[in-house]
Parts: C-alpha cells; sequence; structure tokens
C-alpha cells in the first residue's frame, strides 16, 4: 500500500488499494475496514477487477461516510475509484 499526500489538500492523505484479483465480498471489506482506520478527509484510490465493484461501492457509500470523488473504467474489467472519508 502506498500513502501520499493529495496534492489538493496538504493535509489529507491519500492510499492506494490494489484489489486486482480480489472478488466479491473481499473487495468491499478491505476497503470498510481501510476507512476505519483513516481520518476524515483523507483518501483511499482503489484498484479492482471485480464485476460487482461498482454496484457494491455505490452501496457502501450509502451506508457510511464515503463519497465517490472519481469512478474510471480501465477496459472491459477494470475499475478505478477515488474514494474521500467525511
Amino acid at each position: 500500500m502506498l500513502v501520499f499526500f493529495d496534492e489538493y489538500n496538504m493535509k489529507a492523505k491519500v492510499y492506494n488499494l490494489d484489489l486486482n484479483g480480489y472478488k466479491c465480498p473481499i473487495p468491499i471489506l478491505k476497503i470498510s475496514k481501510k476507512f476505519k482506520e483513516i481520518n476524515k478527509g483523507d483518501i483511499i484510490e482503489v484498484n479492482t477487477d471485480d464485476p460487482k465493484a461498482e454496484m457494491d461501492i455505490n452501496e457502501l457509500c450509502k451506508n457510511i461516510k464515503i463519497k465517490i470523488l472519481k469512478k474510471n473504467f480501465i477496459g472491459s474489467k477494470k475499475m478505478f475509484f477515488k474514494l474521500q472519508k467525511y
């Protein structure tokens, strides 16, 4: 896992989770665990190839204090999410 400072908000830390190869429910469990460990305003960048990830992350954001800052599809199988704890 890599930790960077966000270029726009020097106080926020950016964590990178590479969840490629993990299938439901592992990506959501790892994202939930990481959000419990980080501070308000911090960001998690998630790379995944789980076909259910988009739906699962949208549901997770409805249930806990996470907002989706960015969502990209990389090819037909991989996805990138930039999530922030608020």
